[in-house]
């Protein structure tokens, strides 16, 4: 997994840097008028990390951690 950045432009998503492959499927958070959204480079590093153990099966399903927080 990969953090990809773009804009908006007449309607469509250009992204920055390499493209993607023909189909992939992309998860597009998009902020609202009043916030912003920005990462700082170790903050993309640990969401990358992050994004990488999760694609090897290392979290905790919600369904899990929501029983664990009850107890």
């Amino acid at each position: 997994m990969r953090i990809a950045i773009g804009k908006v432009v007449h309607g469509k998503l250009e992204l920055d840097g390499d493209s993607l492959e023909e189909g992939a499927i992309v998860t597009v958070l998009v902020p609202e008028a009043d916030e912003t959204f920005e990462l700082t480079p170790d903050d993309e590093a640990a969401l990358e990390e992050s994004l990488a153990q999760a694609s090897q099966g290392q979290f905790v399903d919600a369904e899990a951690l929501i029983r664990e927080l009850r107890q």
